[in-house]
């Protein structure tokens, strides 16, 4: 023999909203926070990646011969160097 039991509903309460009209509302406005990138920053930002992506790519491809001959692996850094300017450049972005 199964007994079904129904469980009670919990009472549903209003929620009281408080309005404290002598409250003011205060908006603050930076004056001089920039709304807008500076022109240059987007080219540098996009040239920046580029240049590290083909410097890569070249070195890679020529089989580590250039694009600068003699420095070996370094030229690897030199590529992800940047890179990452382009990154530093691209928080700056809005």
């Amino acid at each position: 023999m199964v007994y079904l039991s129904r469980m009670p509903k919990s009472k549903l309460r209003k929620k009281v909203v408080e309005q404290h009209t002598h409250e003011a509302q205060v908006v603050v406005d930076a004056p001089d926070a920039p709304q807008e990138s500076p022109k240059w920053l987007a080219p540098t930002m996009v040239a920046a990646f580029l240049i590290g992506l083909f410097w890569i790519v070249a070195f890679y491809v020529t089989q580590t011969q250039y694009p600068v001959p003699g420095i070996g692996a370094w030229n690897m850094i030199i590529g992800f160097s940047f890179i990452g300017v382009g990154f530093s450049l691209a928080t700056r972005w809005r």
